[in-house]
């Protein structure tokens, strides 16, 4: 847009707030006042708590107005964990206009959709280590290995989110029950908040010496966006939120993100398109150059067994 028209729309913020948004130095340009920085954060956490609905929105929305006009193919039903690989992944879907509906739902609930066949991919992450047995045989609830396989999307750490700098000193989990830090969370149900709650009760950790532990945001880039804005000093969740909200990270775990899906679905046109996606170069450095993630194998096809070994084992 035009300076003028620029100025001309903050100019009428102004008036519309009744208070300055920005502020003129002699010789030194103009800053953002306390209000003008408020504000542009207020629209960042908005836009970071909102996407994942509005991207499922607009992906059911496109389906069901591709129907109307014509009697596609039905669709593949992509419900998944909300991360940044998986954003990326149908940034690269909808530019091939593939015919696919994403909903983002969380793991456990992805994983419980394609068991009763209301999708045909369900993204779920599984933590590395010390977790993962027991989060594995979660899944089994859903997941058969004589039914089930998978597609491998990605590694990713999971840590300490902290501000730019990491004024507060937080270097371990324990240091989160210090008097004085802030500390927001993601919501109940979903993996990353199970995750901590498992490191917090292994590092004997109350949850009730954390400040704002009942304090929930929907999406890592939420938790990144509240600290940035300087609402928290703390969060748990992937790098890739750090990254892109400018902020330090204190890498505690990594975990690993799979597509199931049933063994008879995965030959089919629109799904061999999406794995072939997953296995372009283009892909995976894209995913790669998002820090925090490993892309080198995605698009490998992984029966239960060779993913979790005997774990997997009815």
């Amino acid at each position: 847009m035009s300076y003028r028209h620029a100025w001309g729309l903050l100019r009428e913020a102004e008036n519309i707030f009744g208070a300055p948004l920005l502020q003129k130095h002699r010789g030194r340009g103009t800053t953002l006042t306390r209000l003008g920085t408020t504000l542009l954060w207020a629209d960042r956490r908005i836009a970071a708590r909102l996407s994942p609905t509005l991207e499922s929105l607009s992906s059911e929305l496109e389906r069901e107005l591709s129907r109307s006009i014509s009697d596609s193919t039905n669709p593949v039903r992509l419900y998944a964990s909300y991360g940044f690989a998986v954003a990326a992944l149908m940034e690269r879907i909808n530019a091939t206009e593939l015919p696919v509906e994403l909903r983002y739902l969380n793991s456990m609930e992805s994983i419980a959709a394609l068991s009763q066949k209301e999708c045909e991919l369900a993204g779920f992450h599984i933590p590395v280590g010390a977790f993962e047995t027991e989060t594995v045989q979660l899944f089994l609830q859903y997941l058969c290995p004589d039914k089930h396989q998978l597609i491998h999307l990605a590694h990713l750490k999971q840590g300490l989110l902290v501000a730019r700098g990491n004024p507060k000193k937080i270097e371990q989990l324990e240091d989160i029950t210090r008097k004085g830090i802030r500390f927001v969370n993601r919501q109940t149900g979903s993996g990353t908040r199970r995750t901590l709650e498992r490191l917090l009760d292994e590092s004997n950790i109350p949850h009730n010496t954390i400040s704002g532990f009942e304090t929930a945001e929907f999406t890592h880039a939420a938790v990144a966006a509240y600290i940035a804005s300087d609402m928290a000093d703390v969060g748990f969740g992937v790098e890739t939120a750090a990254r892109h909200f400018g902020l330090d990270f204190v890498p505690l775990m990594q975990e690993r993100y799979f597509f199931a899906l049933c063994k008879d679905e995965w030959k089919s046109t629109p799904l061999n398109d999406v794995l072939e996606i997953m296995k372009s170069a283009d892909f995976k450095q894209h995913v790669n150059q998002l820090g925090g993630y490993d892309a080198t194998n995605a698009g490998q096809i992984l029966s239960l067994k060779e993913a979790f070994g005997n774990v997997a084992i009815a």
